[in-house]
């Protein structure tokens, strides 16, 4: 009596599921050998949580004004002190975590979506749609990003949603430069010339087979993507062209301290701090995965 044996197309799959764990758990045995990476992962994960938490954490409401103790030093029930209005800074950089990273949240969706469908369409069809995408993002390349931002602010009108927009419209160059390259490489592979042979439409090959190879470099560029959104809303927030009083943000909170730092340095540092904290934390995440992906790094 024989007994019945897997189909070869089963087996492949297993096999296929199997490397793919194999895959991941050696990208996370990297990452965690990586120190930096995770103090930065920690570190990141706490300021989510304060963000997610806010309202429940800050102990004082942050718009709340006492002008009797305006310009009030840190003490132990106001471990931040006052602000030049009264306002308690301790919970308005408690607060004001949930801003700055939905800035940054938003701005890289807006960024990694348009950027990675431009770059898909781009790097597979070439030809003219090529030819005009490339020279309109050789054209905002060649403003920085931060000037860039301030552009489509002063187009858009001061504003925390425009800032938003702003610093996700600037940042798209960059994701769709990247995943052209990466799908012009790609489209030529085997798998994708075996998907076109067996009568794939381009859609189910572009986002079925291309673009789960182009993944991983839209992560690692993802995240330093986030830390940089970050740092541009806060700077359009200091500018007066982001979030508007009496809303608290990190970079708003920076610029009304910046005037009192001889005699009230509290209020300017402690946003500042949580602003390098984040965008440290992210970039060390960044490191960390970077290394991790890295092929040649995968032997070990």
């Amino acid at each position: 009596m024989e007994v019945a044996r897997p189909s070869t197309s089963a087996a492949k799959a297993g096999e296929s599921a199997l490397k793919q764990t194999s895959e991941w758990r050696r990208t996370l045995r990297l990452f965690r050998q990586n120190q930096g990476a995770v103090v930065g992962a920690v570190v990141f994960t706490l300021i989510v949580l304060i963000a997610i938490f806010a309202p429940a954490l800050a102990p004082y409401d942050p718009a709340a004004q006492d002008p009797v103790n305006s310009l009030t030093g840190p003490s132990l029930s106001h471990p931040f002190g006052f602000d030049n209005l009264g306002r308690d800074v301790f919970s308005r950089v408690i607060e004001g975590s949930r801003q700055s990273l939905l800035v940054g949240l938003i701005a890289i969706g807006i960024a990694v979506t348009l950027g990675t469908l431009i770059g898909l369409l781009t790097g597979y069809y070439e030809g003219w749609i090529d030819t005009v995408f490339q020279r309109l993002i050789d054209i905002l390349l060649a403003f920085p990003g931060l000037l860039l931002s301030l552009t489509i602010v002063a187009v858009l009108g001061p504003g925390l949603r425009n800032a938003m927009i702003a610093v996700g419209i600037s940042l798209i160059p960059s994701y769709a430069r990247m995943v052209r390259g990466s799908v012009l490489s790609a489209k030529h592979a085997a798998y994708v010339e075996s998907a076109r042979t067996i009568g794939c439409r381009d859609g189910r090959v572009i986002f079925r087979h291309v673009l789960p190879n182009v993944a991983v470099p839209i992560l690692v560029l993802s995240t330093i993507g986030f830390a940089w959104s970050i740092l541009i809303g806060a700077s359009l927030s200091f500018l007066g062209l982001g979030a508007q009083p009496p809303a608290p943000e990190w970079g708003r909170d920076l610029s009304d301290g910046r005037n009192y730092l001889s005699i009230a340095w509290w209020i300017a540092t402690f946003p500042g701090l949580a602003i390098m904290l984040t965008i440290l934390s992210i970039n060390l995440v960044g490191d960390g995965l970077r290394d991790a992906l890295d092929p040649r790094l995968r032997t070990r």
